[in-house]
């Protein structure tokens, strides 16, 4: 029985309590003086009790029963893990140390995958996560939480068998303030409080997490990367060996001087603290974490030299998470951030059409076509749009928390006054993207030829969809609406053309990642 008032299971509460009920009102008495006892004493011993009950009436769950049905293999798990300590040459008795700094959706998600797949063989691996302390739920996120914990049996018993669920109850009154760090120890994550994840192990100090790590999966926005990474540094000064990288980030930051060119999270990160750009790779595909997590098939790339990046993708491989490996780096981490600027657009179109299928397919013509520009100005011979970027466009243009942020602002339930950092939801990346982008590909020492014009402009000319986005954005000289009116203008060139100019032009711009 579920209690509407309060949304909490009361078998599971008079389990714990050992009280038995037979009538909606014995029941309503129960849960009135559970709720509003102010003897706090004997509320904890009550806990205690029931935990003790509960405990040895549960029985441990299969870590290696996915939900999706498949099954995974604990000694291959095992093999795989050996092979990749083997290769870094870890003693025995010395754990391979991978830790993820950042606790947004993603980063939290890929730590918890690897503690699902290796937290089992403690004394080959240790799994960590780094995140801020001191960052409070407010009263209606804990009251979010605790219905959540409720409507799923797994976790419930998970955190009476824990001893953790009083907390819970105790924010759910309004008792208890919880904080960020403290849930995640439990498995939730601040930006995705709807998918509880695995227990996991927090860390709050940045030097305890990563100074002695071997592996260091960068989860942050791609607009703290520089700050945190810059911090590592000075915990980093006197290692002797040379960590590995995993950058998570899609974003980019633009820098005029002095000369105009782009900086990649993976560039930042190793200007930051040194680290050779052979150890550092980026890892993106078609990623909802939320659904990463609930075991949905997904895919990705993992990016660098072939040093690294084949036994990784090897070790990151999962049933129901494929990892290929690619050498071009570039290219995937610069549709990363692009593809963030496009996805605010689509929601825009998507609550502005009342989701036309038409209207959502003519502006994916249109941005895929402006993105293949771009990387084009970027890369001498770029990864083609297909596979895995398609597929990580496509999903984060359909359903990512930029499209969410463009729906919001089209229907007015978001202001931009708000900001990109959003309650629940985390940084939206795509706005800082836009900007970078736009001051980036608006220079006109970059210029191209205009097609019909044959005269020499700025970049950003041949992106319409980009300018309105900047317009409607940054400058906020333009409602939402003229998305719409971009996509309408009769004299929009058909989206071929652009690609064929950037396939049969020399637009390629070395300068812009820095490069002679």
């Amino acid at each position: 029985m579920q209690l509407k008032s309060t949304g909490i299971q009361v078998e599971s509460l008079c389990t714990l309590c050992g009280s038995r009920v037979s009538s909606d009102k014995e029941m309503r008495l129960f849960i009135n003086r559970f709720f509003y006892d102010t003897d706090t004493k004997k509320l904890n011993s009550w806990f205690r009790v029931g935990c003790e009950k509960m405990v040895g009436s549960i029985e441990p769950m299969n870590q290696n029963l996915y939900s999706n049905g498949t099954i995974q293999n604990g000694t291959c798990m095992e093999e795989k893990l050996d092979e990749l300590r083997c290769f870094l040459g870890k003693a025995v008795g010395d754990p391979l140390r991978i830790v993820s700094v950042g606790a947004g959706a993603w980063g939290s998600v890929f730590a918890a995958l690897l503690q699902d797949s290796y937290g089992q063989f403690r004394e080959k691996v240790q799994v960590r996560i780094w995140r801020r302390p001191g960052r409070a739920l407010d009263r209606s996120t804990a009251e979010h939480l605790f219905e959540v914990i409720n409507s799923r049996e797994d976790v419930l018993r998970r955190l009476i068998r824990r001893c953790a669920y009083l907390k819970y109850v105790e924010a759910r009154l309004g008792d208890r303030t919880l904080y960020a760090d403290e849930i995640l120890k439990d498995g939730f994550c601040l930006n995705m409080i709807d998918t509880p994840l695995c227990p996991l192990k927090v860390v709050t100090n940045l030097q305890e997490a990563v100074w002695d790590a071997d592996i260091v999966v960068n989860g942050l926005p791609s607009t703290e990367t520089r700050e945190v990474f810059e911090e590592i540094s000075h915990y980093w000064k006197e290692r002797i060996t040379v960590p590995i990288i995993i950058s998570l980030a899609k974003g980019i930051e633009a820098a005029l001087e002095p000369v105009p060119h782009i900086i990649t999270p993976t560039q930042m990160i190793n200007r930051a603290t040194g680290v050779p750009t052979e150890n550092i790779l980026y890892l993106g595909g078609p990623n909802i974490a939320s659904e990463i997590y609930n075991k949905e098939y997904a895919n990705a790339r993992i990016c660098g030299v072939e040093k690294w990046r084949k036994p990784l993708a090897k070790f990151l491989r999962q049933p129901h998470f494929v990892v290929w490996d690619n050498s071009d780096l570039v290219t995937h981490e610069v549709m990363g951030g692009l593809k963030n600027v496009y996805a605010i657009g689509a929601g825009m179109v998507a609550a502005l059409t009342k989701e036309s299928a038409t209207s959502k397919s003519v502006y994916f013509a249109h941005c895929t076509s402006e993105m293949i520009f771009i990387t084009h100005l970027l890369a001498e011979e770029p990864e083609k749009l297909a596979g895995p970027l398609l597929a990580d466009t496509y999903v984060t243009l359909l359903k990512g928390r930029n499209a969410w942020y463009g729906q919001m602002l089209a229907k007015g339930e978001l202001s931009r006054d708000m900001g990109d950092s959003i309650s629940g939801k985390g940084m939206i990346q795509g706005v800082s993207a836009v900007r970078a982008f736009y001051e980036l590909l608006s220079q006109s020492i970059l210029s191209v030829l205009h097609p019909e014009e044959n005269k020499p402009v700025a970049p950003v000319e041949l992106c319409p969809i980009l300018k309105t986005l900047y317009k409607v954005l940054i400058t906020r000289e333009q409602s939402s609406q003229a998305i719409l009116k971009a996509l309408r203008d009769e004299t929009l060139n058909d989206p071929r053309e652009r690609i064929e100019i950037a396939q049969s032009h020399a637009f390629y711009r070395p300068s812009l990642l820095s490069q002679p």
